[in-house]
């Protein structure tokens, strides 16, 4: 058996068993987006700093990432490779060719 500890704002009430398996899901989906942006798109290495520039970069990496998992690629960097071997493929993943 293991034993996690977590902090909530919940009440004693709020933190049903399964309401916190839920949180604790949902955080996960959210840092392994930030993984798959670290390491596929090396997002900590770019050079967009100012404006509205990081933020449409990561919208963009969004997009792909998720366009990606509709299609069902187990592996997004592979995908990724795929896909840019020839140009209308993204286009096609997208619905506009």
């Amino acid at each position: 058996m293991k034993t996690i500890y977590a902090l909530t704002s919940l009440t004693a009430e709020q933190a049903t068993p399964a309401q916190l398996s839920s949180l604790v899901r949902n955080h996960w989906k959210v840092e392994a987006l930030h993984h798959i942006r670290d390491t596929t798109f090396t997002e900590g290495a770019s050079q967009l700093r100012t404006g509205n520039a990081p933020r449409a970069m990561a919208t963009w990496r969004n997009l792909a990432v998720g366009a990606l998992r509709l299609t069902g690629a187990p592996n997004i960097a592979a995908a990724l490779r795929h896909n840019a071997r020839e140009p209308r493929r993204p286009l096609a993943l997208l619905g506009l060719t």
